[in-house]
């Protein structure tokens, strides 16, 4: 694995090198802006919670959605510590989490030459979407979009190629045990293994060579790109029953499907994409399906603001403000929008593949 910097210092690096040719341009990029009008916005209807909302009336291709911003302009609004997301909202923990045991990480770092025990927090970004399609849940073949072709679709701008189960890291390095599976390995018969690759937008890339300019002679240079590997499965019948009481919708769960990172390189720490499947309240002919996104960022990479000391102009620039869509620094329409963008581009997307297909 590349070796990293923390997220913050990388944005310190791209601003530094902005600020050395575009001065105006850089004192610009360090003030909080207002969230990115992704694509297809029209069709997202933000509701404070979506069970709430209901589905009566809802037209297809209207999305109820939520993130839990309650103040979109706070830079941390829509995280919440992983500790206090299982006291606050167990159900909704429990299915999003790589699985219902898992814990913030626990392992052995070796830091000039001594080991020590790290504990890592989590903060956790959860996005819930609903819409209605117009076809009856047995016609919805979910195999069909538990394939790596699928996947692909739903953002061109991440590639991805079949991944051997036994190269799977937490599979094959003692290091990564703490993202092992306690009940199966991962990536078993039965499911799609992915490996996943993002490489950065806009002035992301500009930050890795100003880096890996000040790191000459360093032995690892810093990648241009996030990967990620991934898990992708429809739910067994009995798992997908379990979630009614997630959706708090009052037909049977007739299928789930689910996609979980189980392994990233740097800045997040897991994610999951999950979707459930219900015949429409009074309209079985009709299919209401519920989306949750869960994405776990390294509370380190929010906390560390040491780093902007040597650079004086990014004081004031908080990297939860890229995280969550609020700087001038976001772009196009997957990760480097920041996670809401990402979050309802996906949801978009998905909705889209069921009505067409």
């Amino acid at each position: 694995m590349h070796s990293q910097i923390p997220a913050t210092l990388l944005l310190a690096l791209v601003l530094t090198g902005m600020a050395a040719l575009r001065p105006a341009q850089a004192q610009e990029g360090m003030k909080q802006q207002p969230p990115a009008t992704p694509a297809g916005a029209d069709r997202i209807k933000d509701v404070p919670a979506i069970e709430a909302a209901g589905v009566t009336g809802l037209k297809p291709g209207t999305i109820l959605f939520t993130d839990h911003r309650d103040d979109p302009a706070k830079p941390e609004s829509g995280l919440v510590p992983y500790l206090d997301w299982g006291r606050l909202r167990p159900g909704e923990r429990a299915a999003l989490a790589p699985h219902p045991a898992y814990a913030e990480p626990d392992y052995m770092q070796t830091l000039n030459g001594v080991a020590k025990r790290r504990h890592e927090t989590l903060k956790v970004y959860v996005a819930q979407g609903r819409f209605v399609v117009n076809k009856a849940p047995e016609s919805i073949d979910l195999a069909s979009y538990a394939t790596l072709g699928f996947v692909a679709k739903m953002d061109p701008v991440i590639k991805h190629k079949a991944l051997d189960p036994a190269e799977a890291t937490p599979n094959k390095d003692p290091a990564a045990a703490f993202a092992k599976r306690p009940d199966r390995p991962w990536c078993e018969a039965g499911t799609t293994c992915i490996e996943s690759r993002y490489d950065l937008e806009g002035k992301l890339p500009l930050g890795v060579k100003l880096a890996n300019r000040l790191e000459d002679g360093a032995t690892k240079k810093i990648a241009e790109f996030v990967s990620f590997q991934s898990e992708l499965r429809t739910l067994p019948s009995a798992d997908a029953g379990a979630l009614a009481g997630l959706t708090k919708l009052d037909t049977p769960v007739t299928g789930g499907l689910e996609q979980t990172i189980f392994w990233v390189n740097q800045i997040l720490r897991f994610g999951k994409f999950l979707a459930v499947f219900q015949p429409m309240p009074g309209d079985p002919s009709r299919t209401v399906v519920t989306t949750y996104m869960a994405l776990a960022i390294k509370a380190d990479v929010l906390d560390r603001k040491q780093e902007y000391a040597r650079v004086p102009v990014l004081k004031n620039l908080l990297p939860a403000q890229v995280l969550m869509g609020n700087s001038s620094f976001n772009t196009g329409t997957s990760i480097s929008a920041g996670l809401p963008t990402y979050a309802r581009n996906r949801m978009i997307a998905f909705a889209d593949a069921l009505a067409k297909n």
